[in-house]
Protein backbone atom coordinates (compact mmCIF):
# COMPACT_ATOMS: atom_id res chain seq x y z
CA UNK A 1 0.00 0.00 0.00
CA UNK A 2 1.09 3.57 -0.41
CA UNK A 3 0.32 7.10 1.18
CA UNK A 4 1.67 10.36 0.15
CA UNK A 5 1.62 13.55 2.46
CA UNK A 6 3.94 15.09 4.22
CA UNK A 7 5.94 14.38 7.61
CA UNK A 8 4.87 16.14 10.41
CA UNK A 9 6.50 13.96 13.17
CA UNK A 10 9.34 12.28 13.74
CA UNK A 11 9.31 10.11 17.12
CA UNK A 12 12.51 8.98 19.00
CA UNK A 13 14.32 6.27 17.81
CA UNK A 14 13.75 2.70 20.23
CA UNK A 15 16.19 0.34 20.77
CA UNK A 16 16.75 -2.95 22.06
CA UNK A 17 18.42 -6.10 22.53
CA UNK A 18 16.60 -9.30 21.62
CA UNK A 19 16.29 -11.71 24.57
CA UNK A 20 15.60 -14.67 22.17
CA UNK A 21 18.94 -13.85 19.54
CA UNK A 22 20.62 -11.54 21.61
CA UNK A 23 21.08 -9.19 18.47
CA UNK A 24 20.48 -5.49 18.67
CA UNK A 25 17.56 -3.78 17.02
CA UNK A 26 16.58 -0.55 16.52
CA UNK A 27 12.92 1.59 15.46
CA UNK A 28 11.91 4.74 14.39
CA UNK A 29 8.07 5.61 13.98
CA UNK A 30 6.88 8.94 11.74
CA UNK A 31 3.88 10.26 11.31
CA UNK A 32 2.84 11.92 7.67
CA UNK A 33 -0.10 13.79 6.68
CA UNK A 34 -2.03 13.58 3.50
CA UNK A 35 -3.36 16.49 1.22
CA UNK A 36 -6.97 15.20 0.82
CA UNK A 37 -9.82 17.46 1.85
CA UNK A 38 -10.20 16.33 5.11
CA UNK A 39 -6.48 15.08 5.87
CA UNK A 40 -5.45 11.75 7.61
CA UNK A 41 -2.94 11.23 9.30
CA UNK A 42 -0.58 7.74 9.82
CA UNK A 43 1.84 6.51 11.70
CA UNK A 44 4.14 4.18 10.68
CA UNK A 45 7.61 2.24 11.69
CA UNK A 46 10.75 1.70 9.98
CA UNK A 47 12.84 -1.12 11.78
CA UNK A 48 16.50 -1.72 11.39
CA UNK A 49 19.26 0.62 11.75
CA UNK A 50 20.73 0.45 8.22
CA UNK A 51 17.00 1.34 7.01
CA UNK A 52 16.50 4.30 9.04
CA UNK A 53 19.91 6.25 7.51
CA UNK A 54 19.01 5.07 4.09
CA UNK A 55 15.79 6.50 3.90
CA UNK A 56 16.58 9.79 6.49
CA UNK A 57 13.24 11.02 6.87
CA UNK A 58 13.14 14.51 7.87
CA UNK A 59 10.33 16.61 9.41
CA UNK A 60 8.64 18.13 6.53
CA UNK A 61 9.17 16.24 3.74
CA UNK A 62 7.23 15.64 1.42
CA UNK A 63 7.04 11.82 0.69
CA UNK A 64 5.50 8.74 -0.38
CA UNK A 65 5.75 5.96 1.36
CA UNK A 66 5.24 2.00 0.69
CA UNK A 67 3.98 -0.10 3.32
CA UNK A 68 2.98 -3.41 4.54
CA UNK A 69 0.30 -3.44 7.14
CA UNK A 70 0.11 -6.25 10.16
CA UNK A 71 -1.82 -6.91 13.10
CA UNK A 72 -1.00 -8.65 15.92
CA UNK A 73 -2.67 -10.33 19.38
CA UNK A 74 -0.72 -9.32 23.00
CA UNK A 75 -3.19 -9.98 26.01
CA UNK A 76 -6.86 -9.92 24.06
CA UNK A 77 -5.80 -6.81 22.30
CA UNK A 78 -4.82 -6.53 18.55
CA UNK A 79 -2.89 -4.01 17.30
CA UNK A 80 -2.31 -3.04 14.05
CA UNK A 81 1.87 -2.69 12.76
CA UNK A 82 2.72 -0.25 10.14
CA UNK A 83 6.14 -0.71 8.46
CA UNK A 84 7.59 1.23 6.16
CA UNK A 85 9.51 -0.61 2.98
CA UNK A 86 10.44 2.31 0.54
CA UNK A 87 10.15 5.93 0.22
CA UNK A 88 10.10 8.02 -2.83
CA UNK A 89 11.25 11.97 -2.02
CA UNK A 90 8.39 14.49 -2.76
CA UNK A 91 9.98 15.76 -6.55
CA UNK A 92 10.46 11.47 -7.50
CA UNK A 93 6.71 10.98 -6.23
CA UNK A 94 5.38 13.90 -8.26
CA UNK A 95 7.14 12.34 -11.51
CA UNK A 96 5.44 9.01 -10.52
CA UNK A 97 1.99 9.67 -10.31
CA UNK A 98 2.57 12.26 -13.51
CA UNK A 99 3.96 9.39 -15.28
CA UNK A 100 1.00 6.89 -15.75
CA UNK A 101 -1.44 9.92 -16.65
CA UNK A 102 1.10 10.04 -19.75
CA UNK A 103 1.02 6.68 -20.62
CA UNK A 104 -3.43 7.29 -20.47
CA UNK A 105 -2.39 9.98 -22.98
CA UNK A 106 -5.25 9.05 -26.34
CA UNK A 107 -3.27 7.87 -29.24
CA UNK A 108 -2.16 9.83 -32.25
CA UNK A 109 -5.45 11.22 -34.66
CA UNK A 110 -3.53 9.16 -37.36
CA UNK A 111 -3.69 5.53 -35.78
CA UNK A 112 -6.82 3.80 -37.47
CA UNK A 113 -9.26 2.84 -34.95
CA UNK A 114 -9.73 -0.71 -35.05
CA UNK A 115 -12.74 -2.11 -37.34
CA UNK A 116 -16.14 -3.31 -35.59
CA UNK A 117 -15.78 -6.54 -36.86
CA UNK A 118 -12.19 -7.56 -35.49
CA UNK A 119 -13.47 -7.15 -32.00
CA UNK A 120 -15.45 -10.01 -30.87
CA UNK A 121 -18.83 -10.00 -29.11
CA UNK A 122 -19.33 -10.67 -26.01
CA UNK A 123 -21.20 -13.88 -25.46
CA UNK A 124 -23.68 -14.11 -22.11
CA UNK A 125 -24.02 -16.58 -19.97
CA UNK A 126 -26.51 -19.44 -19.94
CA UNK A 127 -29.80 -19.58 -18.11
CA UNK A 128 -28.13 -21.81 -16.17
CA UNK A 129 -24.76 -21.08 -15.32
CA UNK A 130 -25.11 -18.68 -11.56
CA UNK A 131 -23.59 -15.58 -11.70
CA UNK A 132 -21.40 -15.66 -8.43
CA UNK A 133 -20.99 -11.25 -8.73
CA UNK A 134 -22.50 -9.75 -5.93
CA UNK A 135 -24.40 -6.87 -7.52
Amino acid sequence: MEISGKIIAVLEPRSGTSPRTGNTWMSQEYVIETHEQYPRKCCFRVFGEEKIKNMNIQAGEELTVSFDIDAREYQGRWYNDISAWRVVRGDAAAAAQAEPVAQAAPAPAAAPAPAASSIPAPSAPAASEEDDLPF
